[in-house]
């Protein structure tokens, strides 16, 4: 899918200012990665009468699949079929939307570091789109476009040219004319519009695309005619984000007739009231998720397995109720920057004989980690080799045998609610495999059965109806007869 940005200028206003305006330079062909696919932008010409610049998304196809597990995901048709047949490579709709967001980010913005006098500059744009899904077929692409000003050509697509009794798909060629726009007003409308014509988006719609949403519609959504149908379809149909939409635009809206600010009139909450808290980020609710199974356990002497820069034996040393606390890993790098972030060398004494940093591999065993009463393991066992798993789960389960082990790792379902990861990518590049929550739960009740363990699992984070939570946690606790039998044996 592609689209293409045209416009002319003179001696004195050189039509290659469009790159400065999309911060990309018409002397070279550029590639980003984006959800889904990758985004190229080129342009064709480029010269002081006429610039045309094209964003070129080649979607992941199969990733798109993959990610695309929840309901309704995946393609626009409701078809099973559709998932592995559809147009979401070819026609433009919120995967172009989201590169034009990521692309074009600056010029979204209105904002030029190296020509700060450019974004606010009004000049001749021929947008071309072709291919759209359009839900409401050549009509409602005007009714959406015209009111803002654009002189608007929609050619619908015919089914099949060599059978035209077939009549028309519900695709259309959008041409987009303007003797007068800025850059940022084209892109705004285009990204607001594009998936309200498809009527789908590829990922989920949370609260906060209702911010979004009036954030680049301002200064032409509260009073377009069609204002209801683009909130709605934008915010996927659900109907408690399109009433606050629409509430606050009606604001936005009186804010505007009244030339004051939506402040002045929204004053039904008091100036002074707190401001909605930024949410909790997820290394922190695992760590928050953690250290509530500790204390749930009665644990005293912890194992941190794989503690890579300290964050958790950081966080465990505030809490005088852990009184060893130990970290592990085989990276000697790593531990350094743990020893810094714990400033070990200036720690007070009684302090410092609470906690210990030493290298060491989960791939074998380790006499040192035995007589712990919980080993964690947050966020390590997918930086392995499938094939090295059976050795970390001896020399953790089957060697070291704390009566506790915690287990986090990501839930792999949850990766299609990130709108900003790549196609095809896993969360970090030195991932070797992501769980799915039945694969995690296999794996976890296998090992549980083989080393006398008994298994609960715990969400961690926003737990989502459709795909679960973004990452998972399995709490083994030893069982009562292998506890006493071991205790017997010692």
């Amino acid at each position: 899918m592609f689209l293409t940005i045209s416009t002319t200028g003179t001696p004195e206003r050189p039509a290659t200012d469009l790159g400065y305006l999309l911060h990309k330079h018409p002397g070279k062909a550029q590639a980003f990665s984006t959800s889904y696919g990758t985004a190229h932008v080129l342009y064709p010409e480029a010269d002081e009468q006429r610039c045309t610049a094209a964003l070129l998304l080649e979607v992941d196809a199969v990733a798109l699949v993959r990610r695309g597990k929840g309901k309704g995901r995946g393609g626009a048709p409701d078809a099973a079929l559709a998932q592995y047949v559809n147009d979401r490579p070819y026609a433009a709709s919120s995967l172009l939307a989201v590169a034009i967001g990521a692309v074009f980010s600056s010029a979204l913005r209105g904002v030029c570091g190296a020509r700060p006098e450019l974004p606010a500059q009004a000049r001749p744009l021929r947008v071309e789109v072709p291919a759209l899904p359009a839900r409401g077929g050549p009509g409602l692409v005007r009714r959406l476009f015209e009111p803002l000003g654009w002189t608007v050509t929609a050619e619908p697509v015919a089914l099949d040219a060599e059978f035209p009794e077939w009549g028309d798909s519900r695709y259309v060629r959008l041409v987009l004319e303007s003797g007068s726009r800025t850059v940022a007003e084209a892109l705004r409308h285009l990204y607001v519009l594009l998936p309200v014509l498809d009527d789908a988006k590829h990922y989920w719609v949370a609260a906060d695309e209702v911010d979004k949403l009036l954030r680049v519609g301002e200064g032409w959504l509260p009073d377009h005619p069609e204002q209801k149908l683009i909130t709605s379809r934008y915010l996927s149909r659900r109907w408690s984000l399109t009433r606050e939409a629409m509430a606050r635009l009606e604001l936005m809206r009186l804010a505007e007739t009244d030339d004051s600010e939506v402040e002045a009139i929204d004053n039904a909450v008091a100036a002074e009231a707190e401001a909605e808290e930024k949410p909790t980020p997820l290394a922190v609710q695992r760590r928050d998720a953690i250290v509530a199974a500790l204390t749930e356990a009665g644990a005293a002497r912890v194992l941190d397995l794989g503690c890579g820069e300290g964050h958790l034996v950081q966080t465990l040393l505030k809490d005088p109720r852990f009184t060893e606390i130990v970290g592990v890993d085989v990276s000697m790098r790593a531990l350094t920057i743990a020893s810094r972030r714990l400033k070990l060398d200036r720690m007070g004494e009684r302090q410092a004989s609470r906690v210990r940093l030493f290298q060491g591999s989960l791939a074998y065993t380790d006499g040192r980690l035995k007589g712990y009463d919980v080993a964690v393991l947050s966020e390590v066992v997918e930086h392995l080799d499938l094939p090295r798993l059976p050795a970390l789960e001896y020399a953790v389960f089957g060697a070291a045998r704390p009566r506790t082990v915690l287990v986090t790792t990501p839930n792999v379902e949850y990766n299609v609610r990130w709108e900003s990861l790549p196609a095809g990518h896993v969360r970090h590049r030195d991932h070797r495999f992501e769980w799915t929550r039945e694969e995690f739960r296999t794996w976890a009740g296998a090992v549980a059965e083989r080393h006398g363990y008994g298994v609960r699992y715990v969400a961690v984070g926003p737990d989502d109806p459709e795909v679960g939570p973004p990452t998972q946690m399995a709490v083994f606790t030893m069982s009562t007869h292998t506890n006493e039998k071991e205790a017997k044996a010692a």
